[in-house]
C-alpha cells in the first residue's frame, strides 16, 4: 500500500535489506517474557516487512539516556555490530523519541526505526480495504506529527510569498505541521462516517436472528487458522505476524442455530501503538456488539500467558475486561499437537477443570466439534419459555422463532397460533424488535 506519505518517511528502507535487531532491556521494568522471547518477537515483526534480519542483540539498560536511549559504549558496540553485519537498518524494539531516533541514526550510520514505527510500517502493508488504509495513515500521522523533516513537504509545496521565509508568515516546519492537521482532520471525518455505517450493520445484525462471535487473540495464534477451518473460507493465514489486517465475517453452522456469524478481527501484540488503537477503535468495536468472545491462544508458545494478558489489556481499553460486563468469553487453547508428553496432558487436565475453556489444533481440525458444541451451548445459556401468540397468518415471524429458538409447543387457536419457544436474552431482544 502507498499513502503518499509512506515512501518520504521510510528515507530508504526497502524490501530485503539487512537489519540489526536491538533490544533494550530494562532493568526497571518488570516483563514477564524471556529476552529470547521478546528478541524472537522483534525479529518476527521486522521479518514481516521483508527485512533480512541479519544479527539480534539485547543491552541491560539500567538508567536511559535522553538523547539516544543507550548509553555511549553501548552505540558504538550496536553501531560495530551493524558495520560487521552489513546491516543498514537497525530496529530498535522500544519506543523512541524523535531526538533519540536521530542522534542513533548519526551515531550508527543506519536508518533507525522503532517498535512503533514498524508495527506502523506492518500494518500500511497490510491493509486491503479503503477503511483500513484510512486507519493506518491516520496512526501514521499522528505517529509522525511529532517527527516533522523537510520530507513532509511532498504532501504539498509551500509556494508563493516574497522574502526567504518560503511563505508569508510561515516557516516550512509549520506549513508541514498545517498540512499534517488538515489532512488529519479529513481521515477523522471519513472514519466517522465509516463508523456511523458499521453501526447501521450492528444494529442490521441485532434485528438479525443470528449470533455474531468474534474470535480475538495475539498475533500469530492461530485465529485465521481457525476461522478458515470454521467457515471454510480462505483467509490468509500464514506463520507471519499481522498477516491479516482488515476484519472478515463469515457465516457458521452452529448445533442448535440455523446459523451464526463468525468475525475474524486483527491480531493483538505487546506495546501495540496507542496512535493504531484509537485510529482501529471503529473496527474494534465489532468485538463489543458480539454476543460471544472467543480469544485463541497459541498454548504452545512459552510466553502465552503474557501473550493474553497483553490482549486482556486492549479488551479493557474497550471497555471489555475480565469481570466487565459485555459478551460471554471462551477461551480456545490452540496449537494443542504441538505439546507433547507431560505437557500435553498438564493442559488437557487444566482445561477439563474449567468450563470456559476449550482445547483443539485449528490446523489439523482435531477438537473443533467440541468448540461449536461449546459455542452452541453458551449462546443457549440463560435461554428461557415464553409463551407467544400470534396471527396464523404472519408466517414469517413464526419461521422466525422456529429458526432462532427452541419451539417447545405449537398450536393453532382459531386465526392465532400459540407458541411456546425457548429464546435466549438476545434472542428475546431481537424479537421485541421485529
Amino acid at each position: 500500500m502507498s499513502t503518499g506519505f509512506d515512501r518520504a518517511d521510510r528515507d530508504g528502507l526497502r524490501r530485503g535489506e539487512r537489519a540489526l535487531v536491538v533490544l533494550p532491556d530494562r532493568s526497571n521494568e518488570s516483563n514477564a517474557r524471556t529476552t529470547d522471547a521478546r528478541l524472537d518477537e522483534a525479529a518476527g515483526l521486522a521479518e514481516a516487512i521483508s527485512l533480512d534480519v541479519a544479527a539480534r542483540i539485547a543491552f541491560r539498560i539500567r538508567q536511559p539516556r535522553p538523547a539516544t536511549l543507550f548509553g555511549k559504549g553501548q552505540v558504538e558496540e550496536i553501531a560495530a555490530r551493524a558495520e560487521e553485519a552489513d546491516a543498514k537498518v537497525l530496529v530498535v524494539d522500544a519506543a523512541l523519541t524523535p531526538v533519540q531516533q536521530k542522534n542513533l541514526e548519526d551515531g550508527t550510520k543506519a536508518k533507525v526505526i522503532d517498535r512503533t514505527g514498524l508495527i506502523l510500517e506492518i500494518f500500511g502493508e497490510r491493509a486491503a480495504t479503503a477503511e483500513g488504509r484510512l486507519q493506518v495513515e491516520l496512526a501514521h500521522l499522528d505517529y509522525q506529527a511529532g517527527r516533522l523533516v523537510r520530507s513532509w513537504t511532498h504532501l504539498e509545496r509551500q509556494r508563493g510569498g516574497f522574502g526567504f521565509l518560503g511563505g508569508p508568515g510561515e516557516t516550512q516546519i509549520e506549513a508541514d505541521r498545517r498540512l499534517i492537521r488538515d489532512r488529519m482532520a479529513r481521515i477523522r471525518k471519513e472514519l466517522e462516517q465509516v463508523k456511523r455505517t458499521r453501526a447501521l450493520h450492528r444494529d442490521r445484525r441485532k434485528r438479525a436472528p443470528w449470533p455474531v462471535i468474534a474470535l480475538v487473540g495475539y498475533t500469530n495464534a492461530g485465529k485465521s487458522t481457525l476461522f478458515n477451518r470454521l467457515t471454510r473460507a480462505t483467509v490468509l493465514a500464514e506463520d507471519l505476524l499481522f498477516a491479516t489486517l482488515d476484519p472478515t465475517m463469515r457465516e457458521i453452522q452452529l448445533p442448535g442455530f440455523d446459523k451464526a456469524i463468525l468475525s475474524d478481527t486483527v491480531g493483538f501484540v505487546s506495546n501495540l501503538p496507542t496512535e493504531l488503537v484509537a485510529a482501529f477503535r471503529a473496527t474494534l468495536e465489532e468485538v463489543a456488539s458480539a454476543d460471544l468472545i472467543i480469544h485463541v491462544r497459541d498454548i504452545h508458545h512459552p510466553d502465552s500467558d503474557a501473550q493474553k494478558s497483553d490482549v486482556e489489556q486492549v479488551l479493557t481499553s474497550l471497555g471489555l475486561g475480565e469481570g466487565e460486563e459485555g459478551p460471554a468469553r471462551l477461551e480456545v487453547w490452540n496449537k494443542i499437537d504441538l505439546l507433547g508428553g507431560e505437557d500435553q496432558e498438564a493442559v488437557l487436565n487444566e482445561a477439563a477443570r474449567r468450563d470456559d475453556v476449550v482445547t483443539l489444533s485449528a490446523l489439523s481440525g482435531e477438537g473443533t466439534d467440541g468448540l461449536l458444541d461449546r459455542v452452541g451451548q453458551m449462546l443457549r445459556e440463560g435461554a428461557s419459555v415464553h409463551h407467544l401468540r400470534l396471527p396464523a397468518s404472519d408466517g414469517q415471524r413464526i419461521a422466525w422463532l422456529h429458526r432462532s429458538g427452541e419451539v417447545l409447543e405449537s398450536r393453532a387457536e382459531g386465526d392465532e397460533m400459540f407458541l411456546a419457544v425457548r429464546l435466549t436474552p438476545e434472542n428475546l431482544q431481537r424479537w421485541q424488535s421485529l
